[in-house]
């Protein structure tokens, strides 16, 4: 497999992707529906967006398997695995707000190899793949070095099922705020995941995430230094990104 190659082809789709978003941002020209919950929305724009991935990875890569937000699995029984979040933050674009992007990932038997997230409106594109470091818009990129709590900016999320489910999150919020800097939630974990790699936040956790909120992100990450630890919970995917020792501690005043 040309890494090179892939990367080239998931840079050509995002740009592609995100000025069709960009256009309808903001224009209350396309329909809104909600999926699990009240709070759970999906656009006509993420099921365009995930279409024109789609037709581009089928005719580029017409064996591998596929694995989306909206449409769901499209096995094809081989080792590679295209995982897509079409729009993340689709909240954040249903509603104006500028924080939304794009995440294409490859994986190699389960493990991210080669990923790709575009935020539209910030013209931000972070890339990487296996072996060859993260780069945000052509420029190498590192993650951040803070060890202590109380020094260190980190990111958090909320489930969808926030006003129903007792695993929401809130209980760590309140417990961890007061140990650090700062807590921000910008509403895009693929975003999130991106900025501790850019050493822009030292750690991100989230409790209840999805493959593909997190499966190009994660290789981003792990090629600019930092790590992905999943956590063992009752949610589908429970985890903290950082660099090792951040890690320990957040992971820490998560478990209590």
């Amino acid at each position: 497999m040309n890494l090179d190659q892939v990367i080239l082809r998931m840079k050509e789709i995002v740009l592609e992707v995100g000025k069709y978003q960009l256009e309808l941002h903001r224009s209350n020209k396309f329909k809104i529906d909600k999926k699990s919950t009240q709070t759970d929305l999906v656009t006509e724009v993420d099921k365009e967006s995930e279409r024109m991935i789609l037709e581009k990875i089928r005719e580029y890569y017409p064996l591998h398997n596929i694995l989306t937000e909206e449409s769901g699995a499209f096995e094809k029984h081989s080792d590679y695995t295209w995982i897509i979040d079409p729009l993340d933050g689709t909240n954040n674009y249903a509603s104006g707000l500028p924080i939304f992007g794009i995440s294409i990932a490859l994986a190699y038997k389960d493990k991210s190899i080669a990923g790709v997230v575009y935020l539209p409106y910030l013209d931000d594109l972070y890339e990487a793949y296996k072996g060859n470091g993260a780069f945000c818009n052509g420029v190498r990129i590192h993650c951040g070095k803070t060890e202590d709590l109380i020094e260190s900016i980190v990111a958090t999320g909320f489930p969808y099922d926030k006003h129903i489910s007792n695993e929401n999150n809130l209980d760590n919020v309140n417990n961890i705020v007061p140990k650090i800097r700062g807590i921000r939630r910008l509403g895009s974990a693929a975003y999130d995941i991106c900025l501790v790699a850019h050493g822009v936040y030292d750690a991100y956790w989230e409790l209840g995430i999805q493959k593909w909120d997190m499966a190009a992100g994660q290789i981003i990450l792990e090629e600019s230094g930092g790590i992905v630890e999943i956590l063992e919970h009752k949610r589908p995917i429970s985890l903290i990104a950082g660099n090792a020792k951040i890690i320990d501690s957040l992971k820490n005043e998560i478990l209590k």
